[in-house]
């Protein structure tokens, strides 16, 4: 099965499985057509995560392919003239708000890992469809037509001209021939054709131009090295939840279910505001916590264990309450720094993926190019990424305190994406799952979790599920989804959800239950999960 945000990726995996390519090979050719279809959300340009279960040992593992920053960056690159930190606006397409590309990277190891068919015959698919042109899908177009400082630059200007004047449109026939020739190349050479040569050369010159010139080098992108680790894994219930280690936030998604538990939101549904009210007050308190303490670890102490700490856990649900109060503040784990008040922002250009192959083993994947088209530059038929505008603007606080997610050389900006497998406690699938969204990923899987494993919904019903996004004084959702008598009931307890920005989820899963296979794509976007 494959679940995937568009279907063109999704039938690109199915073919490699039925041709008896792994989970892993799919991957590989999920994401290089996503690169064409949705460029607007992941592509080579980019990073992800990927959480990989092994059928066999029952193992799950983490690749890392997030961005890293320059050896040329600077804690203050993020600050203007006046001290004060850059707007999204200038920075994201910005030359500084591109990192060193992780995705191809990650996705050879990987496939070294865990591929059974040539890398080199995992590409033909997507160069096809970008030489000979795919027909632009309405979610593309509706984000070609957005007013956006990374939509708008010279380089879409010119990809996404129409022939007759204007912008295409959905319907419209889009080529890529640049893509095409990218993507055989590393077809025949390996993921050394993106970290060597013409490649990495053009991707610096794109990144040192105006405005605004960034210090990426060649050099930088040839150092850059995808890293592979055991996922962290904490029983849930009678589950096993498994989620990347930092600079992904999957730890953050693993309190947040640990919290839970002390509730009896199992035994609730959708259709109750208490469930909500729980579910809002974890998501406070999960929140709090991941901003304040998660980044590199490479580079900052991350207090994993200390926050994931039964006890620690405990002292946090304990101040959820009846009628929810003011937003919480972060807890003091065992082996936590001082650190600064949190200043990222993360606009949410991502998606998600989830593939099984016929032995049974899983990839689940989040993979993005950070903003909608990254930072708008191009090279070579891909879009850079911004993922650098990913890190603290603000490296201290008034009072000197660091920011864990401070900008430095050869950092991993610290992510929302976090791609989740579950097992049952013998270690046998139970199900794998991730979303896009930026900040609001966290709630999104957590909200999806809660979905499949409380209220025992289906993969579908558990992504189509409302939204409700709680973080620090902000509480935002789709409160007109919400079931009736919810947000009368929310607003008792002291809850009022508003309309607003964090509302779009892109839920890709699967499910096992009573040994059938189902997938779920969220409605929200133009995706679907298929399989044989």
């Amino acid at each position: 099965m494959v679940a995937a945000a568009n279907p063109l990726a999704a039938e690109a995996g199915l073919k490699v499985l039925r041709a008896g390519g792994s989970a892993m090979d799919a991957a590989v050719a999920v994401q290089a057509v996503l690169g064409l279809v949705e460029p607007q959300s992941s592509g080579l340009g980019g990073g992800a995560f990927l959480t990989f279960y092994d059928s066999r040992s029952r193992k799950v593992t983490a690749y890392d392919g997030r961005e890293t920053a320059p050896s040329g960056a600077a804690p203050s690159m993020f600050l203007g003239p006046d001290g004060k930190p850059l707007s999204m606006m200038q920075a994201v397409p910005s030359g500084r708000s591109t990192g060193a590309p992780g995705v191809v990277a990650m996705l050879a190891r990987a496939h070294k890992d865990h591929g059974v068919r040539p890398w080199s015959g995992l590409f033909e698919d997507a160069a096809r469809m970008a030489a000979d042109g795919f027909s632009v899908s309405p979610r593309l177009a509706g984000m070609i037509a957005l007013e956006f400082p990374s939509t708008r630059t010279p380089d879409l200007n010119a990809y996404f001209a129409a022939p007759g004047g204007g912008r295409l449109k959905a319907g419209d026939t889009l080529r890529n021939p640049a893509y095409a020739a990218v993507l055989r190349r590393l077809a025949a050479e390996g993921p050394s054709a993106f970290y060597s040569g013409a490649i990495p050369e053009a991707i610096a010159a794109k990144v040192q131009s105006p405005p605004l010139p960034g210090t990426l080098t060649a050099a930088d992108i040839g150092a850059y090295r995808a890293k592979k680790a055991a996922a962290i894994c904490r029983p849930y219930r009678v589950y096993v939840v498994c989620a990347p280690p930092p600079p992904s936030s999957g730890a953050a998604i693993l309190q947040g279910l640990m919290i839970l538990e002390h509730t009896d939101i199992a035994s609730r549904g959708p259709a109750d505001p208490q469930a909500w009210s729980l579910f809002v007050q974890a998501s406070r308190l999960m929140y709090a916590d991941r901003d304040r303490y998660f980044a590199d670890p490479a580079f900052v102490s991350v207090p994993v264990e200390g926050l994931l700490d039964p006890a620690y856990v405990a002292s946090r649900a304990a101040l959820i309450t009846p009628v929810a109060g003011p937003p919480p503040p972060p807890g003091s784990p065992k082996g936590a720094g001082p650190r600064a008040p949190d200043a990222t922002q993360e606009p949410g250009g991502t998606s998600h993926f989830v593939i099984v192959d016929a032995r049974g083993d899983v990839v689940s994947m989040t993979t993005t190019v950070e903003s909608i088209f990254g930072s708008g530059r191009m090279v070579q038929g891909f879009v850079l990424n911004n993922q650098l505008t990913d890190f603290s603007f603000a490296p201290k606080e008034s009072d000197g305190a660091p920011a864990a997610n401070a900008v430095a050389p050869g950092k991993r900006p610290r992510s929302s994406m976090s791609p989740i497998v579950v097992l049952d406690r013998k270690g046998r699938l139970v199900a794998a799952l991730g979303s896009p969204g930026g900040n609001s990923i966290p709630a999104f899987n957590l909200k999806a979790l809660v979905g499949v494993l409380d209220w025992n919904l289906s993969m579908q019903e558990a992504a189509a599920l409302p939204n409700i996004v709680a973080r620090g004084p902000s509480i935002v959702g789709e409160a007109g989804k919400l079931l009736p008598g919810v947000s009368e009931g929310l607003a008792a307890r002291g809850i009022v959800v508003t309309p607003g920005r964090g509302e779009g989820s892109g839920v890709h899963g699967v499910l096992v239950r009573g040994g059938v296979l189902t997938g779920g794509a969220d409605p929200r976007r133009e995706g679907v999960a298929i399989g044989f």
